[in-house]
């Protein structure tokens, strides 16, 4: 393989055409809606199914549909075309048919703008849609990332009957930079055991998200939950940086932990004693990792393109045994690698016992930099 200069929602799609999707379904949107263009351009070229619907609504109910079969199937949006489709997302939860949806995130909420931003980090990880489940939630930092975990995507939806989601901001969908894409896959002959492929000869499978008896309703929660339990133990994924001598741990995912390696790097060089450490699995979360981080440095730094999310989930690991910081941009603005630097100068200067991490506080020092035209 050789490297290529590759746009990212366009390498995106090849990516997912060489891991042998056979079925595109989706509404464009931007920041995403290269991904779409590209994708009804090449599916027709290679003989496989690509549908523009007639909105994100109809467009996930087509993939509910085509995954029932068996047959590898996705579709992309950005976040208020994801909130159209989360009905259809939790039909294909309870359904337990393997789908992968990628979100080209965007500043909001509401119709909001195309810009980039992390606010989607709760719908995507806290299930959404209705119902009780847990999908598995991929963030790539870069295109080659993007490459890479799209075609992982297929084989943990398929290996699990689950959602996967592949969230990315608009930094990741827009940048073109160097990366290497995959051969091309065989698509399987045989369907899956479970898939509904018509009855001839056998009794028929029947693929439902109904279950009237609340009793077999709790059955079926049971499975996905121990489903998840699995997950939980085997599909943990993240990077780190710096951190086996870290007093300061830096923590970010996308496009925020990208930006944060760079000031960490600098501040290394400044003589801070500061780590990385990037989630890559959102969901499942790497508690563990981050419990024994939190054992090991003094203070914790959250970087995120949003308002303190991930945040949440990092404080309910720690359990006060550091302070936790947090440094965040909203709207669809992305930090520079200075912003985050002048933050870790800060927690390191910081010797209190408690975190300098009051919304108010952290809102002034935003509003300050913003006044001041950083």
């Amino acid at each position: 393989m050789t490297k290529q200069l590759l746009k990212g929602n366009e390498a995106f799609a090849e990516a997912a055409i060489r891991a042998g999707v056979e079925g595109f379904f989706g509404y464009p949107i931007t920041p995403s809606t290269e991904f779409l263009e590209y994708m009804s351009r090449r599916m027709p070229e290679l003989g496989r199914a690509f549908v523009q619907a007639e909105s994100e609504v109809a467009a996930i109910n087509m993939v509910y549909g085509a995954a029932c079969t068996g047959k590898r199937v996705m579709t992309a949006s950005s976040s208020p075309g994801i909130s159209l489709m989360s009905e259809g997302i939790s039909y294909i939860a309870g359904t337990e048919v393997p789908v992968v949806i990628v979100n080209v995130m965007r500043g909001g909420p509401g119709l909001g703008n195309i810009a980039p931003s992390q606010g989607d980090y709760f719908q995507m990880t806290k299930g959404g849609g209705h119902g009780d489940y847990f999908p598995i939630v991929l963030a790539p930092a870069s295109v080659q990332e993007a490459i890479d975990y799209i075609t992982l995507a297929f084989d943990l939806a398929e290996k699990y009957r689950s959602i996967v989601h592949i969230v990315v901001d608009g930094n990741i969908g827009q940048m073109m930079e160097p990366a290497e894409l995959p051969p091309m896959r065989k698509i399987p002959k045989e369907a899956p055991e479970w898939a509904v492929t018509g009855a001839k000869g056998r009794e028929p499978n029947i693929l439902t998200s109904i279950y009237i008896d609340p009793v077999d309703e709790e059955v079926v929660n049971i499975r996905l939950l121990k489903r998840w339990l699995e997950i939980e133990k085997n599909e943990v994924r993240y990077k780190e940086y710096a951190l086996d001598d870290a007093e300061i741990a830096v923590i970010g995912f996308g496009t925020a932990g990208r930006v944060a390696s760079s000031a960490v790097r600098a501040a290394r060089e400044e003589g801070i004693k500061v780590g990385l450490f990037r989630p890559i699995s959102l969901s499942p979360f790497p508690k563990k990792q981050i419990e024994e981080i939190s054992k090991r440095v003094r203070r914790i730094l959250v970087v995120e393109m949003n308002s303190g999310m991930m945040l949440e989930d990092v404080k309910r690991v720690v359990q006060g045994r550091v302070p936790v910081e947090f440094y965040g941009r909203m709207g669809g603005v992305t930090p520079f690698p200075d912003e985050i630097l002048d933050e870790i100068r800060r927690v390191d200067s910081n010797t209190a016992d408690v975190a300098d991490l009051e919304r108010e506080q952290w809102l002034d020092r935003l509003e300050a930099r913003i006044a001041g035209g950083k």
